[in-house]
């Protein structure tokens, strides 16, 4: 180049010098939005497609992060297991499911392999979420290990007197397991298992009762499952218990309850009812069911992974969710 000549540069510069007021402010305008695009386009291209392109159901993917597998917890999965899995076995099949908590539930034949199972948890990383009615072996286990899962309890069934005494009468016999988890560390869950002592409102009012006795640590296991009485006035009676919640077990929904057991989302109300949990501020866990015992386990869990997911879609944006997720084939004749 002969360094004689004036570059390009040089010469707009000179040309501008010359221009009207109204030309130059126009010129300055120009050389602004060049530097603006000069130094923003780089970090615009540096940027993920998640925060370029926000999905128009981004909120939505937010709203329903409770339903993400992490936030899972598996229920019903020992005696009604067909496969009849050991505690390494079983352990290692939540693993490969992708399912880090376990609600554990027993019959009589399970209690010599309790520390056993929790042994096998710890060694493949999965929480010991909650135990199911009670045990003075598994109590003894959970101080040895240093364990607090959420003990689940179905209070009585008090069937004679006013409402009001009955919630006394019920209270007065849940106080020696709440003032037992208490020193154990654990929280005590009332567990809807149908009847008088299954009613949400029920459910609340031994709540409130235990709560006032210095018992805070108690709230409410609600099952989908044994909830089919409740699936027309679902949102006055989630909203009624949603202070005291500690987990919420899901089920797929029919009338009648027929079947009863049911995989998530093959079912005419979950969806509905998951909505209504959605609006709210619930963030607690959120329970799966295996529950049938001519299924093997994992394949009944991984039908109800699918079906949240499917819900999970549906719920951002309906006719998303794809086809639903196959029914297992039973593993035994029932």
């Amino acid at each position: 180049m002969d360094p004689s000549r004036p570059s390009l540069a040089c010469s707009v510069l000179n040309c501008v010098d010359h221009l009207p007021p109204e030309a130059l402010a126009m010129f300055a305008l120009f050389r602004l939005s060049a530097l603006l695009l000069f130094i923003g386009l780089p970090l615009f291209m540096g940027q993920p497609a998640s925060v370029l392109a926000q999905s128009p159901h981004s909120d939505d993917a937010a709203t329903t992060s409770i339903l993400r597998q992490e936030n899972l917890v598996a229920w019903c999965i020992v005696p009604f297991d067909a496969a009849k899995r050991t505690p390494a076995e079983r352990a290692q099949m939540l693993l490969d499911l992708g399912i880090r908590r376990c609600a554990y539930d027993w019959r009589a034949e399970h209690v010599p392999t309790f520390e056993q199972e929790i042994l096998e948890y710890r060694e493949h990383g999965i929480e010991f979420f909650a135990f199911w009615g009670g045990h003075p072996e598994a109590y003894r286990l959970f101080e040895k290990h240093d364990l607090h899962p959420q003990i689940w309890m179905m209070p009585p069934n008090i069937k004679n007197g006013t409402q009001e005494r009955r919630v006394q009468q019920t209270v007065q016999q849940m106080v020696p397991a709440a003032r037992e988890t208490q020193r154990l560390g654990c929280k005590l869950s009332l567990y809807n298992h149908g009847g008088w002592a299954g009613e949400p409102e029920n459910l609340v009012s031994m709540c409130r009762l235990l709560h006032e006795q210095g018992f805070d640590h108690v709230g409410i296991t609600y099952n989908f499952h044994h909830g089919h009485d409740h699936i027309d006035n679902w949102k006055q009676s989630f909203n009624s218990m949603r202070p005291f919640l500690h987990c919420l077990n899901l089920n797929g929904m029919v009338d009648n309850a027929n079947p009863k057991i049911l995989g998530i989302g093959k079912g005419q109300h979950e969806v509905d009812m998951i909505r209504v949990v959605m609006e709210s501020d619930y963030q607690g866990p959120i329970g799966i069911l295996d529950h049938r015992s001519d299924l093997d386990a994992k394949e009944s869990l991984n039908e109800n992974i699918e079906g949240v997911r499917w819900v999970r879609h549906e719920l951002q944006l309906p006719g998303s969710g794809g086809a639903k997720p196959k029914t297992p084939a039973p593993l035994t004749t029932p």
